[in-house]
């Protein structure tokens, strides 16, 4: 990996990060907590995130192959990266086993691609720190000075893994010893650790000042919260196999680009196509005003239904742009009062030649022409778009049933 993506994967160690954790008090710790285990599982998706972000376009990655994130760059050199997110204050000592873990991992995949044979890179990356006076110091991206007699590290490293008493790292000391002096002079200096690394609640602020500037602030957190949905469903596809191949950072780029064209000025974020509302539809009992207007003009139950998804979607991403303040003041009162100008006017050719004299099957035949209109033809009208670039059909029918929907009388029916 070059020297300018490393500097790129260094890049998420803060300063504020490690003064911050070198400064708090170590907070108090039942010992049958999980909660750090847990935030070590949910941590990885986010800062796999971040990563891909900083690294150049063409990178890609696998989840839990060789570790627990594999980087490919476009010379397909592989890193293999192993995560800990450890409690503030928590150090990186001689024989810490989250080191020697990761070594032991990377001990295998060396020796199984040839050894100094292999296209291999391995890092560490930790929320905590490194201690001062352990050894790992030779192995940060920004090593610390050492004095005038500089031991090989190779020499220190089987120094330390003599000391221990522990089976694993004595399994670890076997295999390693296995190797030649080259080999295990080769082995070490493959070996990066980037400690002081984010914490997962500070990956969020990290992305959106570093990586979606381009963005207005005010739509700066509902875009990441879409981009980290997005992301984790990949991940989850990619780990239960419905996607085989790896991740790359330009896909990220284009989701991300195509998530801000959403929030322009003529345009507005759709989220909710496919989705469904929790309570089972019912076309033949909702009592929903709008609802029972479609039954007594003899819509199939099957329209109906689409209806009150259509009702639905455009009800749930109405209050979805006032949450995230996305609509200026009274855009939605003139964005009704237009359906509902536009609405009135097809009534009136519909209804032109019939009065209140005329058969109930005539009057029935006219509203569900009325209903066609609204249902099929209104969603390719570009004037009853709320903004130029919103085109999505839910919006607009599912607007004529809000209207239709309204107390004490509809404002369409």
């Amino acid at each position: 990996m070059k020297t300018s993506d490393l500097t790129a994967l260094s890049a998420v160690k803060p300063v504020q990060n490690r003064h911050r954790d070198l400064n708090m008090e170590k907070a108090s710790i039942d010992k049958y907590a999980a909660g750090e285990q847990g935030l070590g599982y949910i941590y990885q998706p986010r800062f796999d995130l971040l990563k891909l972000l900083q690294l150049p376009e063409s990178t890609s990655i696998l989840i839990e192959k060789d570790d627990d994130l594999d980087f490919i760059d476009k010379d397909d050199v592989k890193t293999l990266a192993s995560l800990k997110h450890k409690r503030v204050g928590d150090r990186l000592s001689d024989l810490s086993i989250d080191f020697w873990k990761s070594a032991r991992i990377w001990l295998s995949r060396y020796n199984r691609d040839g050894r100094s044979e292999a296209n291999l890179r391995f890092f560490l990356f930790s929320t905590g720190v490194v201690a001062d006076t352990s050894f790992l110091r030779r192995f940060l991206f920004e090593p610390h000075a050492e004095g005038d007699e500089v031991v090989s590290l190779t020499k220190i490293t089987a120094d330390v893994l003599a000391k221990s008493e522990s089976k694993l790292i004595g399994l670890i000391a076997e295999e390693f010893h296995k190797l030649n002096d080259d080999e295990k002079e080769d082995f070490l200096s493959r070996i990066v650790i980037f400690d002081g690394g984010p914490r997962i609640e500070d990956i969020p602020s990290i992305i959106k000042d570093q990586h979606m500037r381009s963005i207005r602030r005010d739509n700066r957190d509902a875009i990441f919260e879409r981009l980290e949905s997005w992301w984790n469903d990949t991940i989850v596809n990619l780990l239960v196999g419905k996607r085989t191949d790896a991740i790359f950072g330009y896909e990220i780029s284009d989701k991300l680009s195509a998530f801000a064209e959403e929030y322009k000025s003529d345009n507005l974020s759709i989220t909710f196509i496919g989705k469904f509302p929790t309570r089972e539809i019912d076309a033949d009992n909702d009592s929903r005003l709008f609802v029972v207007q479609l039954r007594e003009i003899g819509i199939a139950s099957n329209r109906i239904r689409n209806a009150i998804l259509d009702y639905y979607r455009a009800f749930e991403q109405r209050s979805s742009w006032t949450r995230e303040s996305l609509l200026i003041s009274g855009e939605m009162e003139e964005y009704e009062d237009r359906l509902v100008d536009e609405w009135s006017r097809y009534r009136d050719v519909v209804f032109e030649e019939l009065d209140g004299q005329s058969a109930d099957e005539v009057l029935l035949e006219a509203g569900k022409a009325l209903y066609r209109w609204a249902d099929l033809e209104s969603g390719n009208n570009s004037m009853l778009r709320i903004r130029e670039r919103v085109t999505e059909p839910y919006v607009v029918r599912g607007g004529f049933h809000v209207l239709a929907n309204s107390r004490p009388l509809p404002r369409v029916y």
